[in-house]
């Protein structure tokens, strides 16, 4: 008898991740007759504490400041849903794509980008801080929910795709300092990622630009007519907006959405055709990613990042808590630092008092950082 894996298998492309080419778990485990390995990964992930916490987490905006600005969580959800539609239509792997967006930001720190840069700080001279990585070590080691080993024990083929979220692992020497567990992994950290780890990629592009648009607009640090000084989005902007609707930003999101989608499928399709992408091997072996963006399209996103930075990102309002995160945390580190004793306990590994402190104070939720700052003396 098939299992439904075998019966998903049979749709998927070649080159896609699938049963031929699964590479296993570190810890052997038996296979289930109703999942396939990439839904008991996707599985793990959303039943997993770290994934949990994300929704009391910075994406842009502090969690007491709306309930309808996106958080670490909503963010993670959103990237999952617009990577399942486009590996869909691929005939790639929908179940590896939705394990690997989201988890991809579960090593987020409290307060976001400007919570990640002071703890880097702090760890500065005991090797540092990088959340791409803290997502590992976080899916490796520090998630305690099973008795035979520590981590999740997702699939390989899933945590090959998160090691290469940004392509052929760059700083090979930075990740073994921080997580020298990885080399037990036997990985070609020098190839590019499956199709799948790269539609993820590309998605979290898309969603977070999108989603920050529409955050923005709601939060008033610029109108649409400030979005018509972008080539192309001026373009989208007149032909969806309608002096008499409620609903421009919306619209404007949704088709921005979809013109970013649809490009990113039809430039990819050309690439597998032209590069000749018959199986998964080809893809590792590879010399580019074969999910990309046209010309067009990448300037239109780099454009909004740039739009982005000075309208948003640098926003007094924006820059304002990013100094009391790098207050809350700094305080925090420096705390535990001279009273270790009082968290000790809740590290069973031999790491030093400094990344152990690291794992914990990443771990955090805006909220319970605050809160936490605001009782130490």
């Amino acid at each position: 008898m098939n299992t439904s894996s075998d019966n998903y298998n049979s749709i998927l492309k070649k080159y896609a991740s699938n049963n031929e080419n699964f590479l296993g778990r570190y810890y052997p485990e038996k296979n289930s007759f109703y999942r396939s390995e990439y839904q008991r990964d996707r599985d793990r992930v959303i039943h997993c504490s770290s994934f949990r916490r994300l929704k009391h987490k910075t994406q842009v905006f502090v969690y007491h400041e709306g309930d309808h600005f996106r958080t670490r969580l909503t963010h993670s959800l959103e990237v999952s849903q617009i990577s399942r539609s486009i590996a869909r239509h691929m005939g790639l792997n929908e179940d590896l794509c939705e394990a690997l967006s989201l988890a991809h930001d579960l090593g987020h720190t409290p307060f976001g980008h400007a919570g990640e840069d002071v703890l880097s700080e702090c760890m500065s001279n005991y090797g540092g801080f990088d959340h791409n990585i803290q997502s590992l070590r976080i899916l490796l080691l520090l998630e305690n929910i099973y008795e035979n080993f520590s981590g999740l024990n997702l699939s390989l083929n899933c945590i090959d795709g998160l090691l290469k979220h940004n392509g052929p692992v760059a700083d090979q020497k930075r990740l073994m300092s921080l997580l020298p567990e990885v080399e037990n992994y036997k990985l070609n950290l020098e190839s590019f990622g499956s199709l799948e780890s790269q539609i993820s990629s590309l998605s979290d592009d898309i969603a977070y630009n999108n989603h920050d648009i529409d955050d923005g607009l709601r939060a008033k640090f610029f109108s649409i007519d400030d979005l018509k000084n972008i080539p192309i989005l001026k373009d989208i902007i007149l032909e969806t907006y309608d002096k008499n609707s409620d609903k421009n930003n919306h619209k404007l999101v949704r088709k921005l959405i979809d013109y970013m989608v649809t490009d990113l499928i039809e430039n990819s399709k050309k690439n597998i055709d032209s590069n000749n992408i018959a199986i998964i091997k080809d893809v590792y072996e590879g010399k580019k990613p074969m999910i990309s963006f046209s010309d067009k399209a990448a300037q239109l996103i780099k454009d909004i990042k740039s739009f982005l930075f000075l309208k948003m990102y640098k926003h007094s309002h924006i820059q304002d808590w990013s100094e009391k995160s790098k207050q809350i945390i700094n305080k925090i580190f420096t705390y535990y630092m001279n009273n270790y004793p009082k968290i000790a306990n809740k590290f069973n590994n031999n790491y030093s008092k400094e990344r152990n402190i690291s794992d914990y104070i990443s771990g955090m939720t805006d909220k319970y950082a605050i809160d936490l700052y605001n009782s130490i003396k």
